[in-house]
């Protein structure tokens, strides 16, 4: 038997074919929260109809529904980019800030490293100096005061006055046990009639770190450190001691 389609006015075929490929889309666009909105807007909702085939119900939407939804859906993707976006150059901009906060405390470390690499001291802490450079007396074979001397009693703690490598140590004649270091500016330190020497030929030492003792040995009236500044390790290449500590700082 032939079945022949009745004549006369039937809904047009198109509509039904997109809501049968628009339906998948939408129920995924559930889950984003997209349709979640149509239901709110009356002129949405105006557009959508339930349209009952027999089988199962299928949501029918307009063209320009579906071009609302997916309109949204590109929104919602971008505004999620964008958040990525930000997120990854907010973290960036961290991590930047972290390396050159590290990197600034390093520099600061280093500046303070060299600052006290290069400070200057007294030889002799809470001291004063009792006999001035160049003082003239019959006690010295030069006739005059080749160095400084600071007060102290026996057993006084000794600095060195900076950063510098010993040059030597031991008995110097009228200057008794006395240690002479090569600075790190080049100029030479001596230090004279010690008790006892703490350190040894060749090593270096730092602003402040004991050297020595005070003492009386060698040609003394009483204790106290007999300290010079020059420019080689001999005697007679004797400076001002006085100034040379000034001109690094220490008040004397």
């Amino acid at each position: 038997m032939a079945f022949m389609c009745a004549t006369g006015k039937h809904r047009k075929p198109g509509r039904v074919k997109r809501t049968t490929a628009q339906a998948a889309g939408v129920a995924a666009l559930t889950t984003t929260g997209v349709i979640g909105t149509l239901a709110a807007t009356p002129a949405l909702a105006a557009d959508n109809s339930v349209e009952d085939t027999g089988l199962t119900p299928v949501i029918t939407v307009s063209d320009k529904v579906a071009e609302q939804i997916d309109a949204q859906a590109e929104a919602q993707q971008e505004a999620a980019q964008q958040k990525a976006a930000e997120e990854a150059a907010a973290k960036a901009a961290a991590e930047e800030a972290k390396k050159e906060r590290r990197e600034a405390q390093a520099r600061a470390a280093r500046e303070a490293e060299r600052k006290r690499l290069n400070a200057f001291v007294a030889p002799i802490a809470h001291s004063y100096v009792s006999t001035g450079y160049r003082a003239s007396s019959s006690l010295w074979s030069s006739g005059s005061h080749t160095g400084i001397d600071f007060h102290a009693a026996s057993g006084t703690s000794v600095h060195a006055v900076g950063s510098g490598t010993v040059v030597s140590t031991g008995w110097g004649g009228a200057y008794g046990n006395q240690i002479v270091i090569r600075m790190a500016d080049g100029m030479y330190t001596q230090y004279g009639h010690l008790s006892s020497i703490g350190v040894t030929v060749g090593q270096k030492v730092l602003p402040g770190q004991q050297i020595a003792l005070s003492g009386a040995t060698g040609n003394v009236t009483g204790p106290h450190l007999h300290f010079e500044a020059r420019t080689t390790p001999e005697y007679g290449s004797d400076v001002d001691p006085i100034a040379y500590l000034r001109q690094h700082g220490v008040n004397v």
